[in-house]
């Protein structure tokens, strides 16, 4: 099966980026190297082409009630503007993918939404909506726009400058704020402008017909280093972010949000799928936690590794990397709630060794 390529492929190649499937699609995963990419984001400021993610809206008069029924979280809270992290579950409570849904201005009289799931999900997604939708006998519109957009993120400490020098109105870039969204002209270009990131870093995420996709990238791209899939990766390990498919998998390892870190996500006052299993376990509590471990010495944990406790595997290493930024291996685990306190020593399993860890906190350093 062939790949989709973002509207920006070319370009990335010849800047002389190298690719790797992901999701589908044929990503840059980096342009110079991830260190580089990695630090420029740290330190200063980069430019991510996220065109593979999911662009989905829902609209119409029962558009708000079918969110709320297959999202967690309380999407009635919502103003035009306003975004909301989220995750669609299972029955079992399980997640099946973890989004961000953000308000757009009102439409015919009613609320209007873009959501944004994982790569390679949004056909399984609209599917899964449109059922429940005709199943409920609900008045909304499903549409999948994902090859209609293209999406870029600009994150660093130097973001919100550059972004607002780069627009068209550097005071409604100003005005907004975290996780609050609203359309903006870049180069006359309507973008929806949002504050939001997967870096742990300030920054804003554009998103704009996909014909516009090189002349918005051309606007960052001389003035913000170009960054691939691998350094965000690295960058959203280090802010204890999750990756759909290794820290949740509904098929290989399912997790639901209060095992995973983002009980914050659930609204129990709201009825959607998977909210009774949910009750139950923020009841009788999780036996699993995903926590964070750094590797004492030599040795990165990688996906799918042990973790073990006095040479009984306890739980499974979910992500792991050689932290840029602190110079030590870290990473992210499932283990039972008894050694999920920061400082509890454990170990985890490298190349049939054993090497010492220790839970850490999540995120692994400050962040904005």
């Amino acid at each position: 099966m062939s790949l989709n390529a973002p509207p920006l492929r070319d370009v990335h190649d010849e800047r002389g980026a190298s690719f790797t499937e992901f999701g589908g699609w044929e990503m840059p995963v980096e342009f110079d190297s991830i260190r580089t990419e990695h630090e420029a984001v740290r330190e200063d400021a980069g430019i991510f082409d996220v065109s593979h993610m999911g662009q989905l809206e829902v609209t119409g008069p029962d558009g708000r009630s079918l969110l709320n029924r297959l999202t967690s979280n309380d999407v009635s809270r919502l103003k035009p503007g306003d975004s909301q992290y989220s995750t669609i579950l299972a029955e079992d409570g399980s997640i099946i993918d973890d989004t961000v849904i953000y308000r757009l201005p009102d439409r015919d009289g009613n609320a209007a939404y873009l959501f944004v799931p994982n790569a390679g999900t949004d056909d399984a997604m609209t599917e899964r909506f449109q059922r429940h939708r005709d199943e409920w006998d609900l008045d909304a519109d499903v549409a999948n726009e994902t090859t209609a957009y293209g999406m870029v993120a600009v994150q660093g400490p130097r973001a919100p400058e550059l972004v607002a020098e780069r627009s068209d109105d550097a005071d409604a870039i100003d005005d907004i704020g975290r996780f609050e969204a609203t359309y903006v002209p870049f180069d006359g270009v309507e973008c929806w402008t949002a504050r939001t990131g997967y870096t742990g870093e300030d920054g804003f995420e554009l998103v704009f017909p996909a014909d516009d996709s090189e002349e918005i990238w051309t606007a960052f791209a001389d003035d913000c280093r170009p960054c691939g899939l691998g350094s965000r990766d690295t960058l959203r390990l280090e802010a204890g972010l999750l990756l759909s498919g290794q820290d949740f998998d509904q098929d290989e390892n399912p997790r639901t949000p209060y095992e995973a870190g983002i009980g914050f996500t659930v609204s129990l006052d709201t009825d959607f799928v998977g909210r009774d299993a949910l009750a139950k376990q923020h009841e009788t509590g999780a036996d699993e936690e995903l926590v964070g471990f750094v590797v004492e010495g030599r040795g990165i944990a990688r996906h799918g590794h042990d973790v073990v406790v006095d040479d009984e595997v306890v739980g499974t290493v979910t992500s792991g990397t050689m932290s840029p930024t602190l110079s030590e291996a870290i990473g992210l685990a499932y283990v039972p709630v008894e050694y999920a306190e920061p400082g509890t020593e454990i170990g985890v399993r490298v190349r049939d060794r054993t090497k010492k860890a220790k839970v850490a906190p999540i995120p692994f350093i400050d962040t904005e």
